[in-house]
């Protein structure tokens, strides 16, 4: 569960927004509540709502006309269940003037009541994207997480089997590092999962026999990611030869990994003496880049061969 009070809110976008709080501090604590929210038929954050009012209700000029044309009891009768119902602020955009009316009631109630010079859309739009991201549902897991020719990879894999120093390669070759060892993961969208990096663990990547490596200060800014989303896992596995041998060659369906709701595509390795998986890692990136365009090399080739088969041999 991920909370943020609106205290917060507007402390982190008070710049940005150009925001002033007008009424309404008595609720400065109101939190906005992943789980709640996440069961609730309310909109996260739009213009002002009577049927269906959202957490974070925006006043722009047309809200504002509508509500002038009644009288204040009118408004008062209009407004109170919005004021007494679970929603979390009112924001007032556009610059427009605050009415008596709604500053009132925002006392009255404990609703904050915050004013932006910004025109509503633009609003929504940038506190949609800072609320959603910070209301993310979230998970911790085990590996490095690597950006690999634009796509994110996380590497996971038994202790000792190696994933640092395969990153360590990747980040030579052009890769950037996010994080090492432990991998925050939020689900911003319903198919979209973030890795992100612990703050005390940023920069930092650990290599057996060497210790911590600052990778920013070893190979500089370019080595560096500061989030990617999740689109590939690649799991090492310590193979002998004998289970070299047994790994399907011509694997059909492709593996998958459940985390969070999100199915994310998963690669097996087999790590053994000999095998380049530096390179391995690429090239597993690249066919995933087309498959994600609709090329899948190993069916063509099925097709292929059968076609071949069908006709003959010729």
């Amino acid at each position: 569960m991920q909370q943020i009070s609106i205290a917060a809110l507007f402390d982190e976008q008070r710049e940005k927004l150009a925001l002033e709080w007008v009424s309404g501090r008595g609720g400065s604590e109101r939190i906005l509540d992943s789980d709640k929210i996440g069961e609730s038929p309310q909109g996260l954050i739009g213009h002002l709502n009577f049927i269906h009012p959202n957490w974070v209700q925006v006043v722009s000029r047309v809200e504002n006309d509508y509500l002038d044309a009644f009288d204040l009891g009118a408004q008062r009768s209009m407004l109170e269940p919005i004021f007494r119902g679970d929603i979390a602020c009112m924001i007032v955009a556009e610059g427009e003037p605050v009415s008596a009316v709604l500053a009132e009631m925002a006392d009255s109630f404990g609703v904050p009541l915050l004013r932006s010079p910004q025109q509503s859309v633009h609003l929504m739009w940038l506190l949609r994207h800072y609320l959603t991201r910070n209301l993310a549902i979230s998970t911790s897991l085990h590996g490095v997480f690597i950006d690999v020719l634009g796509l994110g990879v996380l590497i996971t894999g038994e202790s000792g089997v190696g994933k640092s120093e395969l990153a360590l390669e990747l980040i030579s070759r052009g890769s950037g590092l996010i994080a090492d060892d432990s991998v925050e993961f939020y689900r911003i969208a319903p198919e979209t999962l973030e890795g992100r990096c612990p703050a005390m663990l940023r920069d930092f990547l650990e290599v057996r026999g060497i210790g911590l490596l600052n990778i920013r200060t070893i190979f500089g800014e370019n080595a560096m990611r500061p989030k990617k989303n999740l689109k590939l896992i690649v799991n090492l596995k310590r193979s002998n030869e004998s289970e070299l041998v047994e790994i399907e060659r011509l694997p059909l369906d492709r593996g998958k990994r459940e985390i969070m709701g999100v199915e994310v595509s998963e690669v097996t390795l087999p790590v053994a003496v000999g095998r380049n998986l530096a390179v391995l890692v690429e090239v597993a990136v690249r066919n995933h880049i087309l498959l994600m365009r609709g090329i899948d090399s190993t069916r063509d080739f099925v097709e292929r061969q059968r076609a071949h088969m069908q006709s003959g041999g010729s």
